[in-house]
């Protein structure tokens, strides 16, 4: 199971609730920061300048909060981010 996630992280999302879920995107050895960088911007329509704060802090500290939400929307989110390739999980926001 995922450690729980850094305050940090959780004031990055606007407007995340106790009961808000948030959709995590991991570190791995395969894809490259510029296909990550990509799908950022793809599939939540981020710019360039979040999509690549986002992926470096994917790249150099393990794992970004990417998108919050509902819990059903972020399991979409987390299936959208397999669906790419990247490794994923969603997790209650207040935790």
């Amino acid at each position: 199971m995922p450690a729980s996630i850094a305050p940090e992280e959780v004031a990055e999302v606007s407007a995340v609730t106790a009961d808000a879920w948030v959709t995590i995107v991991w570190n791995d050895p395969v894809n490259l920061m510029s296909w990550v960088t990509f799908v950022f911007e793809e599939y939540f329509g981020y710019p360039r300048s979040k999509a690549e704060r986002l992926m470096r802090q994917v790249h150099e500290e393990g794992r970004a909060v990417v998108s919050a939400g509902a819990r059903e929307a972020m399991e979409v989110d987390v299936q959208a981010m397999h669906g790419y390739g990247l490794w994923a999980t969603l997790q209650r926001g207040g935790d």
